[in-house]
């Protein structure tokens, strides 16, 4: 499965970054390239549940593939949820439903520092992403 090109530029920046210090800067910025939610996305319909911060997920199909648009109240969360976004948007639902997030993770040396929490919530999104894809199939 090759990368889109979000993902692979997330991939690069990440793999330059030397230390955790500069992959957690790194995340704050990405997490500043999220557009906004409406207050009107914000709503229980579109919150995940089995994260501790709050996070809102939209998603939609597009010339059958997915485009997610996530918002956080949580920094380093919006970080998190950035390059994930990088990673699955654009992809088709059985793509979606093939993603390895731990090894999304791994490849951009972030999964030593995801906390069993943070772990669980992202994959809590990434689940919620598949039960989209599986109601509304590309």
């Amino acid at each position: 499965m090759s990368l889109p090109s979000a993902a692979q530029e997330a991939l690069g920046a990440f793999q330059q970054a030397g230390s955790w210090e500069q992959r957690a800067r790194l995340l704050m910025q990405w997490g500043e390239r999220l557009a906004p939610l409406l207050d009107a996305q914000r709503s229980e319909t579109q919150r995940v549940h089995g994260c501790e911060s709050q996070v809102w997920l939209v998603a939609e199909v597009q010339d059958g593939h997915w485009q997610f648009r996530a918002a956080s109240d949580a920094r380093l969360i919006r970080g998190l949820l950035a390059v994930l976004l990088a990673r699955v948007n654009g992809l088709s639902s059985s793509e979606l439903q093939a993603l390895d997030l731990a090894d999304w993770f791994a490849q951009l040396g972030l999964s030593r520092q995801l906390s069993p929490s943070r772990s669980n919530g992202l994959n809590a999104v990434l689940q919620r992403m598949r039960e989209l894809a599986v109601s509304r199939p590309t």
